[in-house]
This record gives structure tokens, C-alpha cells and sequence, in this order.
């Protein structure tokens, strides 16, 4: 076994009505003097009610330009380092604290990141997923240390688009299938390893217990205990599985999915975790677990998570393609298998999706 490097979670990390009320005492005990905010112009809108006014540091104001890509985290660096700045906040969604934290390694400043969305883990993953300009993600870079700084005011969630929060569901949903098939297969795994699968689980029955209820909060705007779980398990416990797992709690069969779905233009428009969420199908459908594919596709049903590729809005003849790009030599896939997983297989199980999805439709 290679060794597990643990990257549990950031420095410091606080979720509470009011927290960014105390942003600036947090800098200021972190020595810093300048910050660039890097937002977007909806995550600003959102964030500008609850951000504070900061009286003894200086402020930059950047919106980011549409993708997590290498050449949009080199501009930003480019201007932090023209301004002198010694910490950068990324207060928006995952692209933009994906690029954030690019930015805070690439240039050796703190990294201080503030959620408008519950949709992922990437507040408290060290890692950016990393896209072309036109948007097909190619790989993603794991960082040498944390963040440093993770501030969730769960006010500014409670707002966001509800579809949001479904995605968020269906990425945290992936992190137990995707981590149970690989750490499973240790007799006596390590301890990181056994945190890693226990958090792994967690994801998934905090999901099953409160999804249902959190998503009718948010829609409702009540920011309730069921919704507080959600978001936390969505941040929190789907950054530790990875964060403790290492590359055997990040990603399998359904990220692999995901990333090879890119590569159709139609996938653009539709949420990562809801790619994600229709990779678990697959994968479990390679795994020949069908029971477990029955009672997902009952509970995406219930919460509004895609069921077959159709409905994330691709066309169905991608499936080649899509089945092709997935099974790469260097795609996350193969873990699933002893051998290597062909691209026939894939497009076969895709398939067998849209029937299935075709017969529970035509009976429900």
C-alpha cells in the first residue's frame, strides 16, 4: 500500500449564524493586512448582506471569469501578486474556491474560503478540479496543505437555489459507494482508512435520514436542524472521506462518469453533483449491484436527482463517447475491478440505465 497522506480538514473551520461577524479578528490573528475577495456576481449578491465591513485591513474586490481552469488561477495570481496581497477569500461556489486555493498555493498566501452554496465538498477539500476554458474538466491537483481558514454562514445557504442543495445531495450520496468499494477490500485496513469508511457511510445515512426534510426547508427558507445536516454533511463529512481516505476515498466509478460526461456540450448546464449522482447508477450498475440501483433510483425520485442520462440533459448518443472517455487508461473507473473496465461495459450499463429508468417511469 502507498502511504495515506491525512489532510482531514482546514485549520479552522466554524458554521454559525453570524460567523463572518468575526472575519476580520480572525485575519488579524492570522497577521494579515490586505485580502482580495474573488466572488462571482450572483455569489456577491448573496454574500454582501452578512460580509462585514473591514475596518483595519485592506480590501480587494475580484469576480472571477467563469471557469476553474489553469489560466484563470494564473491570472488571479498574477494579481495578487501585483496588489501585495497576503491572503485571498474565495466567497462563492466551488470554481470559485477551487481557484482560490490555486491561487493561495500557487502564490503562498492564506487561503480563507466562505460557501454561498451547499452543492460539494470543495470548501474543505485541498484539491481544485480543473476545466478547459470551455468548460471539459481535465484533471485535478491535490494541494500539499489545508485550507486555512473555512467560514460557513448557514444564512447564505438557506438562500441558495434549492436545485443546488439537490446536486449538493447527490455528491455526498457518491462518496459512500465510491469509497466503500475501494477501502472494503483491506482485511484490516489502516486507521485513516477506517475513518475515511465510517464518514464514508455517514455521508450516505445522513442523506437517506434528512434529505427529504432539508430540501423542503430550503424551499420553505426555514433554516432548520435537517437542513444544517445536510449542509454540513455535504461540506464537512464529504471533505473528511477524501481528507482522511486520501486516493482511496476520493473518487471511483462515478467521478469518472462525470468528468468523461464533460466532454458533451449539453453536460454544461447540468449541476456536478447531478452528473455525479447518475455516475453512482453506473457504477453500481457495473458492479452488478441492482437492488442497490432499485432503491436509488426510488430515492432520486423522491429528492429530484436525474435517474438516467436523458435527464441530465444529454443526448443519448453520447453514450459511446461518454463510455469511451470514461474508461482512459488514467480514469479513476478501473478501480472498481481487478481487471480493467472496457468501454463496452460502461455503455452497456448506460443503457441498461435508460431502460431501467424508462420502466420505473412508465410504472410510477
Amino acid at each position: 500500500m502507498e502511504d495515506i497522506i491525512v489532510k482531514g480538514a482546514p485549520a479552522e473551520y466554524v458554521c454559525n449564524s453570524g460567523v463572518l461577524d468575526k472575519l476580520e479578528e480572525k485575519l488579524i490573528a492570522r497577521n494579515v493586512k490586505k485580502v482580495l475577495v474573488l466572488t462571482g456576481t450572483k455569489s456577491w449578491l448573496a454574500m454582501r448582506p452578512f460580509f462585514p465591513e473591514l475596518k483595519k485591513i485592506e480590501v480587494a474586490f475580484e469576480i472571477y471569469h467563469g471557469e476553474s481552469s489553469l489560466a484563470e488561477i494564473s491570472r488571479v495570481a498574477d494579481l495578487i501578486k501585483s496588489l501585495g496581497t497576503d491572503a485571498i477569500i474565495g466567497a462563492g461556489g466551488g470554481k470559485v474556491l477551487d481557484i482560490a486555493k490555486g491561487v493561495a498555493h500557487d502564490t503562498g498566501i492564506l487561503s480563507v474560503l466562505i460557501p454561498t452554496l451547499a452543492s460539494n465538498c470543495a470548501p474543505w477539500t485541498p484539491l481544485s478540479v480543473l476545466y478547459t476554458e470551455e468548460g471539459t474538466m481535465t484533471h485535478y491537483t491535490v494541494y500539499p496543505g489545508s485550507v486555512d481558514l473555512l467560514l460557513v454562514e448557514p444564512r447564505i445557504l438557506i438562500d441558495a437555489p434549492v436545485p443546488m442543495l439537490v446536486a449538493g445531495i447527490g455528491d455526498t450520496i457518491a462518496k459512500w459507494y465510491e469509497a466503500d468499494v475501494q477501502i472494503s477490500r483491506f482485511e484490516d485496513p489502516p486507521i485513516a482508512l477506517k475513518i475515511a469508511h465510517a464518514t464514508a457511510k455517514l455521508c450516505a445515512e445522513e442523506m437517506f435520514d434528512n434529505a427529504e426534510a432539508a430540501i423542503t426547508d430550503a424551499k420553505n427558507g426555514k433554516l432548520s436542524p435537517a437542513f444544517i445536516k445536510v449542509a454540513e454533511s455535504i461540506i464537512m463529512l464529504g471533505g473528511m472521506v477524501g481528507g482522511f481516505g486520501d486516493k482511496y476515498g476520493r473518487v471511483a466509478g462515478a467521478h469518472a462518469i462525470h468528468n468523461a460526461m464533460t466532454i458533451a456540450p449539453e453536460s454544461h448546464q447540468a449541476l456536478h453533483g447531478d452528473k455525479v449522482a447518475y455516475g453512482v447508477l453506473v457504477q453500481l450498475t457495473l458492479e452488478n449491484k441492482t437492488s442497490e440501483v432499485n432503491r436509488l433510483i426510488g430515492f432520486y425520485k423522491k429528492i429530484g436527482l436525474p435517474i438516467s442520462l436523458k435527464e441530465t440533459g444529454i443526448p443519448l448518443h453520447w453514450i459511446d463517447e461518454i463510455a469511451m472517455q470514461s474508461t482512459r487508461a488514467s480514469e479513476t473507473i478501473h478501480v472498481l475491478k481487478e481487471e480493467p473496465i472496457h468501454a463496452a461495459e460502461v455503455a452497456a450499463a448506460m443503457r441498461k440505465i435508460e431502460e431501467l429508468a424508462f420502466t420505473y417511469s412508465d410504472n410510477s
